[in-house]
């Protein structure tokens, strides 16, 4: 399921994610005794046990022995809880990176780190990217990639575009990671067990297959498809590979480029 951001309250939600004065007071109704970081933080460990789809302001409210509606007087609803929730669990992905070993060193770094929080974390991915939450963690971690960036020397429109280009990297690597494992759990049936059902049949259905994708076929041919770690599933492997060669190619561009003749600092999108 996708979630899509920033769909409360513009301005409650604001002010809860910056904490502007007297976001946190509780609106009229029966006192509970809660705050708003500790129903974040009870959202944060549902979402991570349940995903998205288990996620409620009653499930959140069971935490606390409380009914989903004492939740209310702190925050309106489900939509600025989930902007309270992505914004306070991306801090995680926020490190102090040493530019000491040169800005390709700290780039390997930053997305790896990334690569782990998404993992840790994988209902974040169901948080769409079409809108962003603008909370302050989110502008910590948009900042930090960006001080490494800037190292590079690049000029700032292609310090946005590669920021991006390196952001949905990680992100989409992540993801089908993140489904694999799911895959698993709600079907109940492995990645391996999948593939050999199917490609038996497809086999059988197509016998021409290799005739009429000369280019897949070659790649099989070539072993392309075959891997090492056989204690991970196929998918999983797969996903892993493509994160850490579309890295290596990507921070080989950069390189490239900055060897190269640079465009104009032009801001044209």
């Amino acid at each position: 399921m996708v979630v899509f951001a920033g769909q409360g309250d513009a301005r409650r939600s604001m002010s809860l994610l910056w904490r502007a004065p007297g976001a946190e007071e509780a609106r009229p109704g029966p006192k509970q005794g809660l705050t708003v970081d500790a129903i974040v933080a009870a959202a944060i460990e549902v979402a991570d046990e349940h995903g998205m789809a288990g996620l409620s302001m009653r499930a959140v409210g069971e935490r606390f022995g409380r009914t989903g509606m004492a939740l209310y007087t702190y925050v309106p609803s489900k939509s600025e809880l989930v902007d309270l929730m992505y914004d306070a669990v991306i801090a995680e992905a926020h490190h102090g990176y040493d530019l000491g070993g040169g800005w390709r060193t700290a780039l390997v770094a930053w997305a790896e780190d990334l690569w782990e929080f998404y993992l840790r974390h994988p209902w974040v991915l169901q948080v769409s990217q079409a809108r962003p939450v603008l909370g302050p963690n989110e502008y910590v971690v948009l900042e930090t990639v960006l001080r490494i960036m800037f190292e590079t020397g690049l000029p700032t429109v292609e310090v946005r575009r590669l920021t991006g280009a390196l952001f949905q990297l990680v992100r989409a690597m992540a993801q089908v990671v993140a489904e694999a494992r799911a895959a698993a759990r709600v079907t109940g049936t492995s990645d391996e067990d999948w593939w050999v059902d199917r490609s038996a049949l497809l086999t059988e259905m197509a016998p021409d297959f290799a005739a009429r994708f000369p280019m897949v076929a070659k790649l099989a041919e070539a072993g392309a498809y075959e891997m090492t770690d056989e204690t991970v599933p196929y998918q999983e492997r797969a996903a892993v590979e493509a994160f850490h060669a579309g890295l290596v190619a990507l921070l080989d561009g950069i390189e490239a480029r900055l060897g190269g003749a640079m465009g104009c600092d032009t801001q044209d999108s």
